[in-house]
C-alpha cells in the first residue's frame, strides 16, 4: 500500500522540535505546498527538513473557504482534497475543516504512531516521542491525547 500525505507547517515544525522529522519518511509520497514551505522558512527552516524526501507543489488556497485558517492551512486542505491524500496538521480548525470535506486527518502523534507500525521505532521510543510532543515542543497537546497516542501502539 502506498501511502501519500501532504502537511502543513505543524507537524514539520513540531516533529523537528523533537528531533524526529525522518518519521515523515514514513509516507511513500510527502508533499508540502509552497505557501507552506515559506510560512516554515519565515521561522527559520527545521533541522533536517533539507534532509526530508518531499514533493514541494503549488495549492490553490482559495479553493478552501474556511476564514479562521491560515493560507498554509488551506493550502494543505486543497492538496489533500484534489490529489486524495492524508492531510498532516496539528491545527483543530483545519483537522475539521479536512473532515467536513472528507479527507483523512493525522497529526504529529499519528505520524509518530505511523513510524512505529512501519518498524522505524521501536514502541518505547514511540511513546516516549509521544510524550515529548506535550512536554518539549510548542504544540499544544493534553495527556488524554498522549495517552490515547500510545494505546494506538499497543493496538496495532
Amino acid at each position: 500500500m502506498t501511502l501519500a500525505a501532504v502537511s502543513d507547517a505543524g507537524p514539520l515544525i513540531h516533529l523537528a522540535e523533537i528531533d524526529s522529522l525522518e518519521l515523515l519518511s514514513a509516507f511513500d509520497t510527502l508533499l508540502v505546498p509552497e505557501t507552506v514551505h515559506k510560512e516554515v522558512e519565515t521561522g527559520g527552516v527545521p533541522d533536517g527538513l533539507a534532509d526530508l524526501s518531499y514533493e514541494l507543489v503549488e495549492a490553490d488556497e482559495s479553493q478552501v473557504g474556511a476564514e479562521e485558517l491560515d493560507a498554509g492551512e488551506r493550502a494543505a486542505i486543497a492538496v489533500a482534497e484534489e490529489r486524495g491524500v492524508v492531510l498532516l496538521t496539528d491545527d483543530l480548525a483545519a483537522r475539521e475543516a479536512a473532515s467536513d470535506a472528507d479527507v483523512e486527518v493525522h497529526g504529529s502523534i499519528g505520524v509518530i504512531a505511523l513510524g512505529y507500525g512501519r518498524g522505524l521505532l521501536d514502541r518505547d521510543e514511540a511513546a516516549s516521542r509521544m510524550r515529548a510532543l506535550q512536554r518539549e515542543t510548542s504544540l499544544f497537546v493534553t495527556g488524554a491525547v498522549v495517552e490515547r497516542g500510545i494505546r494506538m501502539l499497543d493496538e496495532q
